[in-house]
């Protein structure tokens, strides 16, 4: 049960002459970037929910043992704000079905403007089916309270333990047997970089909260000058020094 560590999608312009080689066209990408790490989180899905052939074609194009992770839609987070949430769950996991054995968590990044309401949450999440994994990502403090604690942990979900500047901008609260992280943006230099040490100790927190048998996703979000893909790999460098199992790429 590996540490999975990835970036927070793959197509962006900016990464050209870095994680891609100078001439690699747009369509060969995803190939690339599964060759360098085995797991993505996705975020198109958020913005436009791509049809099932498109899932589909991403699984075909990935190498068996990678992980997709997908943002739900911001019709259920950001428009819908929870309520209501049987018919866009439905439809996301419709399509996100094309990916088969790739599909890893679901997360929901709430809006920063969303107030906690335990009742909802614990709706949406049980739209879900039992045994598909969401990690949840609020943004208001009012979440901070033992009743969404117990709302996760009574639905299995994992709430998403969030960095921006290097601090942690959410508890560190493991509500579920397997983790969520999610790495905004760094202090280090040419920023948005994260530090060795700021890695390191992110990399003691995962230690202590889950045992290298737990599944653990890690992924990075500072994607402006390829800074995601530069600390996804620091990252992975810091988990072999502590010790911890990290998934490879190509099912490796």
């Amino acid at each position: 049960m590996p540490l999975y560590i990835g970036t927070s999608g793959w197509q962006y312009d900016d990464w050209r002459g870095g994680l891609y080689a100078p001439g690699t066209p747009r369509r060969l990408w995803l190939e690339e970037y599964a060759q360098r790490f085995a797991t993505v989180e996705n975020n198109n899905a958020f913005y436009r929910l791509p049809a099932a052939e498109t899932f589909t074609a991403w699984r075909e194009r990935t190498p068996d043992g990678f992980v997709m992770a997908v943002k739900a839609s911001r019709y259920l987070t950001h428009i819908k704000r929870l309520h209501d949430p049987e018919e866009p769950v439905r439809r996301l996991l419709s399509a996100a079905a094309g990916l088969g054995p790739r599909l890893g968590p679901v997360l929901l990044q709430l809006p920063p403007t969303l107030r906690a309401d335990a009742d909802v949450l614990d709706g949406c999440l049980g739209c879900f089916p039992a045994g598909l994994r969401v990690a949840v990502e609020p943004r208001h403090d009012s979440w901070w309270v033992p009743e969404i604690r117990a709302v996760l942990e009574r639905r299995g979900a994992a709430l998403c333990w969030a960095d921006r500047r290097g601090r942690p901008v959410t508890p560190l609260w493991r509500t579920a047997d397997w983790g969520y992280l999610r790495f905004h943006a760094g202090l280090a230099q040419p920023p948005p970089r994260y530090g060795r040490r700021s890695l390191a100790t992110w990399m003691g927190r995962v230690a202590e909260a889950w045992s290298d048998e737990a599944d653990v996703y890690a992924y990075f979000n500072n994607d402006p000058g390829g800074a995601a893909p530069l600390d996804a790999v620091a990252f992975a460098r810091a988990a072999v020094t502590a010790g911890r199992t990290v998934a490879a790429p190509g099912g490796g």
